[in-house]
């Protein structure tokens, strides 16, 4: 083994070591700047190798020794959980559950060591272990209300990672007052053998006042909040250095045609269209995307400030900018009649909508007007009507894009492109925050538009990076595993459709294709979701199963995606003639990180929009609405409004008088007497029985079934045909009776041995059927394949 590989792998076996990234790796290592070249190829042959992984945040350490497992935890509601394994070292292709009394005060989010443990217990063949050590603590701060008792004072937490109250200090700290909500430092964390211990750090306000329900959520999620005055100082020096009318050696395209389509309320737009047709009747689409890399250069405060919160939160009453506003709502959006810097994707098409070729430019153009979706189709579908509503030139402009925008979205699905229909509706607020009610959101052709040329631009700068060899951070989503397709595959045929090839992507899309807008559209496409993994942020070339491309990466959204400004990055450098290229291991981590501040920001988004719903529930005991199923479990299942999207859980000790059967590849709960069944995507009608802001838990009640298939039906009826036959109690042996003879007088003993027996399978049966409620809420995080919010989809966000 070379000198320096094994300085690293001593280094990092030292106990005291405390993981770093690459740099300062370097740096503890003394590595002279002329072996800098020598000592990334020894990291990255480590890393290869599997003798050293990198964390999600790009901490080195070094890889467990055997028997033993690394990755990150994620606790169920029923107090047992799970170890999702490092993708660099897993071991298993399913994750290792951990039993209750195995998990310590591990929480979810937690980064952990786990030791297998042997033979079999009351999970079956499922790989078992237990936390060993825990690496790296998800959070130390948490959220919860305060109160007093017996001359102390206390958190009751949110959520259901602690059950007992936390010991907080003296009453009265920071001001505290019973019921307010208070964020505290975890000291001490709580155990089976000890009392957990906090301080209390801030107090947010009463529980239930405008705003207070916003604050903690950013505080357990640690989302960061307000930009430090630094950082702000140096937005404000790039404000007061702006000019835009020196363009430098930026492409003049100011007198050109070009529009923007945004939502109704954004604030930022970072990308603009313009389009023409040659005499060839070839298409030459401009894609013009605001030019952050001009206002964020690398190493200022701006960007690392920029590079820590890598998104921009989108809460329900509030964005968390990546960016601060002087620069994201001011000098880098591209508002109509104002000069804006730009990075644009040049893509010429042939007439039928195939790449011929790419320019990549540094641009400057004017938006000679800015559309809401809702005006689009409108002007399209009817110009000579909407003559008042834009110039010639600007509704000739539209109908080019309409056309072109179908070419290219014929030609994706031609591809074997997938596209899952997920209808969603946004909840409305009012001025405190609070809950007033609900709508469906639209994604019509005017949203297809957009989202086709944000697609577009990623493959043709991708491919353009690709055929370059450079290395870059690409948007990855790998293919499912085939025990999944497979078993979804199982799933849609007991649903009644034929499915010849579920490894065909044109063959799912045809299926998906077939069911929308049926009864049966959610099943499907739940079913679908649930087989797919997450896309991420990687430089490996994995390639995008959902959009059926090799390369595919963010270029499109550098106000509040940092990928995406990192692309610009290398495209600026790729125009000018700079041969420099980034470092593998730094991209790696960096996609890790990425990628993780991601899912944060969509977890916190949601649970914002739980908590919200549940506080207009809360006094709605009672309410009646129709609902979708949206996961089954042993315990029960899980369903969400059609109309309000709040979910809650249907525990299975509620339903009607029955047992119950998990069958876990169909997605369902069957009764074995009456053959009912609740299936995945299945709509019921329910009643709100329960609710608990505090804890995150809502309950309901099914009054009816109200949609099944006929293939739901016949399979249901043939369940029950089944079950009648076959009693799970009954022997395969013929009856007395049966057999012509008559049965025998049972003796006493026997009568009171029977009758022992039957009390014993009534408690078994009765005891699997009412699982605990406790916390039955677990948190489900969604995969890669499932279409992108609306923010999401218009910047190409698959």
């Amino acid at each position: 083994m070379p000198k320096i590989e094994q300085q690293i792998l001593e280094l990092l076996a030292k106990p005291e070591y405390k993981p770093v990234k690459a740099v300062p790796l370097a740096k503890l290592l003394k590595v002279p700047k002329k072996n800098l070249p020598a000592f990334r190829e020894a990291l990255d042959a480590l890393v290869e190798s599997g003798a050293v992984f990198a964390t999600r945040n790009g901490l080195l350490r070094a890889t467990p020794p055997h028997g033993f497992v690394t990755g990150v935890i994620k606790k169920a509601a029923g107090g047992f959980g799970f170890l999702i394994q490092h993708a660099e070292t897993a071991q298993f292709k399913e994750d290792i559950y951990i039993a209750p009394k195995n998990l310590g005060n591990a929480l979810t989010g937690d980064e952990a060591i786990v030791k297998l443990l042997k033979g079999k217990g009351r999970d079956g063949d499922r790989v078992r272990g237990r936390v060993e050590q825990i690496l790296q603590r998800a959070t130390n701060a948490f959220v919860g209300t305060y109160f007093e008792s017996g001359g102390r004072s206390y958190v009751q937490v949110d959520g259901t990672n602690f059950s007992d109250p936390i010991f907080v200090g003296d009453p009265g700290a920071k001001g505290a007052q019973p019921d307010d909500k208070i964020v505290f430092e975890m000291v001490r964390f709580p155990s089976h053998f000890r009392q957990g211990e906090g301080v209390i750090t801030e107090v947010l306000g009463a529980r239930g006042a405008p705003g207070v329900d916003t604050a903690a959520v950013i505080h357990e999620y640690g989302l960061p909040d307000a930009f430090p005055e630094e950082v702000l100082e140096e937005a404000r020096i790039q404000a007061q250095q702006f000019d835009e009318s020196e363009l430098g050696d930026r492409v003049d395209l100011t007198g050109e045609t070009i529009v923007t389509i945004d939502p109704k309320t954004a604030r930022d737009f970072d990308d603009a269209i313009s389009l023409s047709r040659s005499d060839d009747g070839h298409w030459h689409l401009g894609v013009h995307i605001a030019d952050v890399s001009h206002f964020v250069q690398p190493g200022t405060r701006l960007d690392q400030e920029a590079q820590q919160r890598s998104t921009s939160v989108y809460l329900p009453d509030r964005v968390l900018p990546m960016i601060p506003e002087v620069i994201s709502n001011s000098l880098a959006s591209l508002q109509q009649g104002k000069v804006r810097f730009t990075k644009s994707a040049m893509i010429e098409f042939s007439p039928e909508g195939m790449p011929i070729h790419v320019e990549l430019k540094n641009t400057a153009i004017k938006v000679v007007r800015r559309f809401a979706y809702e005006q689009v189709l409108p002007i399209i579908f009817h110009p000579e009507e909407n003559k008042s509503r834009a110039p010639a030139r600007v509704r000739d402009l539209l109908a080019r894009m309409y056309e072109l925008a179908m070419l290219l979205r014929a030609r994706r699905f031609a591809r074997g492109a997938l596209e899952l229909s997920m209808p969603e509706t946004k909840i409305v607020l009012g001025k405190d925050g609070e809950v007033i009610g609900a709508k469906s959101v639209e994604h019509d052709a005017s949203h297809q538009i957009i989202e086709e040329f944000m697609l577009a631009a990623n493959i043709a700068v991708a491919d353009k990076l690709a055929e370059k060899g450079i290395a870059f951070l690409r948007r990855v989503h790998d293919a499912p595993d085939e025990a999944k397709l497979k078993s979804f595959g199982e799933f849609v045929t007991s649903l009644g459709f034929e499915l010849k090839q579920y490894q065909s992507k044109s063959h799912v899309q045809d299926l998906l294709n077939s069911v929308r807008d049926q009864p049966l559209m959610r099943a499907v496409n739940y079913a679908l979701l649930r087989s797919m993994k997450q896309a991420v942020y990687s430089p490996d070339e994995l390639g995008h199963y959902a959009l059926s491309e090799e390369n595919y990466c963010h270029f499109t959204s550098p106000i509040r995606r940092y990928p995406d400004l990192t692309i610009h990055r290398i495209v600026d450098r790729l125009i000018k003639g700079d041969k420099r290229h980034e470092d593998a291991l730094e991209l790696v981590a960096l996609g890790q990180h990425c990628s993780f501040n991601e899912r944060r920001a969509e977890q916190a988004e949601r649970e914002l929009i739980k908590v919200k719903l549940l506080t207009y529930l809360s006094d709605q005991i009672g309410l009646e609405f129709d609902a979708v199923i949206t996961g089954v479990q042993k315990f029960g299942f899980f369903c969400q409004g059609l109309e309000l999207p709040a979910e809650g859980l249907v525990h299975i000790s509620t339903l009607a008088e029955d047992f119950y059967d998990y069958e876990q590849e169909s997605h369902r709960i069957v009764g074995r007497r009456s053959g009912q069944e609740y299936r995945l995507g299945g709509t019921v009608r329910v009643v709100v029985t329960h609710v608990d802001v505090d804890r995150r838990e809502l309950n309901f009640r099914v009054l009816a079934t109200t949609t099944n298939s006929s293939a739901t039906k016949n399979s249901s009826a043939k369940k029950k045909q089944s079950k009648k036959r076959q009693p799970p109690t009954q022997s395969s042996k013929p009856s007395a009776k049966k057999a012509g003879k008559q049965p025998r007088k049972k003796s006493n003993k026997k009568k009171a041995a029977a009758s022992r027996e039957k009390a014993k399978r009534k408690k078994k049966a009765k005891k699997q059927m009412t699982a605990p409620k406790k916390g039955a809420h677990k948190k489900r995080s969604s995969a890669g394949g499932k279409p992108s919010k609306r923010r999401r989809n218009k910047r190409g966000g698959a």
